[in-house]
């Protein structure tokens, strides 16, 4: 193995070099800015520093000044508060919109409602004189079919009347001829 030609200060401090130029840090980067050498071990020490192997312990994190931290507290109870509040605003409105929408479907139901019922009550109507006029024709039928029956007993009776008067006409006549034939007779021996 060959002996290491830069050491992980130069490697790194090439790194941050390259971070404050605002490049991307890659092995060929650190290669090219160091001036040679492996770009896999290069990246490799790189990584180990940004993830904390080799690197100097943070900074400890200071604490907010006493007024500042009421001032941030102030402000979050404010904004979870304003937050609450415009929760509240949203949510009445989105009820009052569905109770608008609903208000509607039902009137818009009603009306339907309404309609169907005049509908129904116009076909009940229609339904109603239609039958009055069907008893009205079945009462005129039976009328007229009484009058028909009535007709055919009287035609049944004019017949045989008809037929007895042409039988007693026969029996006129033939009397009638045979006194023609006793005068003529009489006239003749006279």
């Amino acid at each position: 193995m060959r002996p290491v030609e830069f050491a992980p200060e130069t490697i790194i401090q090439a790194g941050a070099d390259l971070q404050l130029a605002g490049r991307n840090v890659t092995g060929f980067a650190l290669r090219q800015r160091v001036g040679g050498g492996n770009p896999a071990r290069l990246k490799q020490v790189w990584d180990e520093h940004c993830n904390g192997h080799g690197a100097a312990p943070a900074a400890p994190v200071a604490e907010l000044p006493g007024e500042v931290a009421e001032h941030v507290t102030a402000i979050s109870t404010a904004l979870g508060e304003r937050l609450a509040t415009l929760a509240v605003e949203l949510n009445d409105k989105a009820v009052r919109a569905a109770e608008r929408r609903v208000a509607e479907v039902v009137r818009g139901a009603g009306e339907q409602r309404t309609q169907a019922e005049r509908e129904l009550a116009d076909a009940a109507q229609t339904v109603d004189a239609l039958e009055d006029q069907l008893a009205q024709a079945r009462a005129e039928h039976d009328r007229l079919q009484g009058e028909i029956d009535v007709a055919r007993v009287d035609a049944i009776i004019a017949r045989e009347e008809a037929a007895r008067l042409r039988g007693q006409v026969e029996a006129l006549q033939s009397q009638h001829a045979a006194l023609l034939v006793a005068l003529g007779t009489r006239t003749g021996a006279d």
